[in-house]
């Protein structure tokens, strides 16, 4: 019924302005009959002859200047209302003032009595708003009609929860929401309301969770801590309440929040600890003007390392990586964001000597970020030589370069794989450790290694494949009930390597502050419940068994280092000692000659890396 009687389009400003006008003129006849106790003087309606086309003038003009009618009146809000009080305001201050011309300089009378501009004034001002309110309550109860709705509470009685709730009034329709209940951990807010809905405190809210009376639950707080945000998404999701996310206000649509950003909350929201604030004076005066050069520029962290060094304005930056298509990826994005003439895009294999050094001789580049490496644990167990020729070989063929190029300083991305390594990819990473600060005794080239664990999202971690699993519909697969990682996020990291690359203290390995290591089989739980699904009822859990060279519990130190502070309390040094002999040295320069030697490698490793069984 209602579908029939409102207007499926948006009524032009025409119509609403003679609207508002006939709304004026039948509050000038109340106030008129309010004023004179509904018994007006005929002397009066001569009165009114002369007035009434003043009066429509007047209105219709403050109407038409102030554009009391350009609002769309299904979505009125404070801003509509704003206008329609300072343009019957103007225009109540018009009769005003013409009253007090006409009675000192006109005929010396008024041409209509104040309190009938005081009367009028308020009905205008207060039927105006109150017709767009019912045009907009008709327009929502006729949304609300056609679908189940999802009853949602929003956390965070302040503006960003306001706007949550308006965004989401103003897409109702086939199953859509209706918040029924606003959380904030303010006392003096608990038992108040917001827009007609109840704000109660998050006890309350935990018994709205646990009776059904709420599907979804939307963080609107901007600075909500992680801890906090960590504890509320632990009680809904106990109870079977799917968390939603309203994004930081910079990317809002023109400073408007849309239902369609709202979004569903990411397992990398929940991980960690608070981000790790660091001021990027370090690394701006290391980066700004010189000449950088990244390997393994297409991977997770190569690619995060360009991002972050052009904001630095570099004087040019050098991005090597032997994958075409992830390196072409890139490309593409620096196309979009419209900076790809800053960067020299090179397709190159850090195991080919000759080319990495005739490239940065050529390029002859100050700071040199290493991010290149074979990097999964389970394939490169398979394939020792591999990951030997990689990492090792790899990495002394680009410091040896990179010394031959005269580069000020070279920054390794190490892992915290490569402390006290069971793993073939682990072992090599360390061994390349060992190389990289037994070239610092060799050469002028500052040398840095930073060390630090998983990141997320980085490709082929353990949450991407998650995802794909719970997609599919499981099973997800957990390696060891008990097996824990340390976390960071892509960024976080890389804004840590360019911090520590520019520390006046080089030639040292730096470890970051991981945090606390997570439970896998917690992580897994969790982003199943994220996902609105249960677990062993929607989804199994599948435990596989520890794969080949993987632990059990990831380490930052080894037991035969020590840890010293640094100028940041999150970025520590570690005092590890050099163990490369000549004769060591050697025995690598022996293996590189026996390419696909896969039973020399480990040999070779378990001798030159004590903690290491092949």
């Amino acid at each position: 019924m209602l579908n029939r009687i409102l207007p499926q389009q948006h009524a032009p400003r025409w119509i609403i302005t003679g609207i508002d006008c006939a709304i004026a003129f039948c509050a000038l006849f109340v106030a008129a009959l309010l004023r004179f106790e509904f018994n007006i003087p005929i002397h009066e309606w001569q009165v009114w002859t002369h007035f009434l086309p003043w009066f429509f003038i007047t209105r219709g003009s403050m109407f038409i200047l102030l554009k009391t009618g350009a609002g769309i009146i299904r979505h009125t809000g404070l801003a509509d209302a704003r206008r329609i009080v300072i343009a019957n305001l103007a225009g109540s201050g018009v009769f005003v003032l013409a009253n007090l011309v006409n009675a000192n300089w006109g005929n010396g009378l008024y041409l209509i009595p104040f309190s009938i501009i005081g009367i009028e004034l308020f009905i205008t001002t207060g039927s105006m708003i109150a017709s767009r309110a019912v045009v907009k309550w008709l327009y929502l109860y006729n949304r609300r009609l056609p679908g189940t709705q999802i009853p949602v509470a929003i956390f965070g009685a302040g503006e960003a929860g306001l706007i949550a709730k308006q965004s989401i009034d103003r897409a109702l329709g086939e199953q859509s929401m209706r918040v029924v209940a606003f959380i904030d951990d303010d006392r003096n807010k608990v038992g108040k309301k917001l827009e007609g809905v109840d704000i109660v405190s998050a006890s309350e809210a935990e018994l709205l969770f646990r009776n059904g009376r709420i599907d979804r639950l939307i963080l609107s707080i901007q600075h909500l801590s992680r801890e906090r945000r960590r504890q509320m998404v632990d009680v809904a999701l106990k109870h079977g309440v799917r968390p939603l996310d309203v994004p930081p206000v910079d990317r809002w649509i023109n400073g408007e929040l849309s239902i369609g950003q709202i979004r569903e909350l990411n397992i990398e929201d929940l991980l960690g600890r608070e981000p790790i604030k660091l001021a990027p004076e370090v690394a701006k005066q290391s980066i700004q003007g010189k000449r950088i050069c990244v390997t393994g520029a297409a991977g997770s962290i190569g690619s995060e390392i360009v991002r972050q060094v052009l904001e630095h304005r570099p004087e040019a930056l050098l991005a090597i990586d032997q994958a075409e298509t992830p390196l072409h990826d890139l490309h593409l994005e620096l196309v979009q964001l419209g900076i790809r003439e800053r960067v020299n895009l090179q397709v190159g294999d850090i195991r080919d000597q000759e080319q990495i050094r005739k490239t940065l001789e050529e390029f002859q580049p100050h700071i040199v970020f290493h991010a290149a490496a074979y990097k999964h644990v389970p394939l490169m167990e398979y394939q020792p030589w591999q990951a030997f020729e990689t990492n090792v070989l790899g990495t002394q063929r680009v410091l040896d370069a990179a010394i031959r190029a005269q580069c000020a300083k070279f920054v390794m991305i190490s892992t915290d794989k490569a402390v006290n390594p069971t793993s073939v990819m682990g072992c090599t990473k360390r061994l390349a450790e060992l190389l990289v600060l037994n070239g610092i005794n060799t050469s002028k080239t500052e040398c840095v290694i930073t060390r630090f664990g998983n990141v997320l999202g980085s490709n082929g971690s353990v949450i991407p494949l998650f995802k794909q699993q719970i997609e599919r519909g499981g099973p997800v697969t957990v390696t060891d009930s008990e097996v824990t990682r340390y976390f960071m996020t892509i960024p976080e990291a890389v804004s840590l390597v360019l911090e520590a690359s520019g520390l006046k203290d080089q030639n040292k390995v730096y470890v970051f502050d991981m945090g606390e290591s997570i439970r896998i089989l917690d992580l897994a739980k969790k982003m199943i419940a994220l996902a609105g699904l249960t677990v062993d009822k929607d989804i199994e859990i599948a435990i596989t068994g520890l794969r080949p060279g993987e632990k059990m519990h990831e380490e930052l130190l080894s037991s035969k280092e020590e840890l010293l502070p640094t100028h940041h309390p999150k970025i520590m040094c570690a005092q590890t000692p050099e163990s490369l002999t000549a004769e060591n040295l050697q025995s690598i320069g022996v293996l590189a000659e026996q390419k696909g030697n896969h039973q020399g490698t480990r040999e070779l490793l378990a001798s030159l890396i004590p903690e290491y069984k092949a």
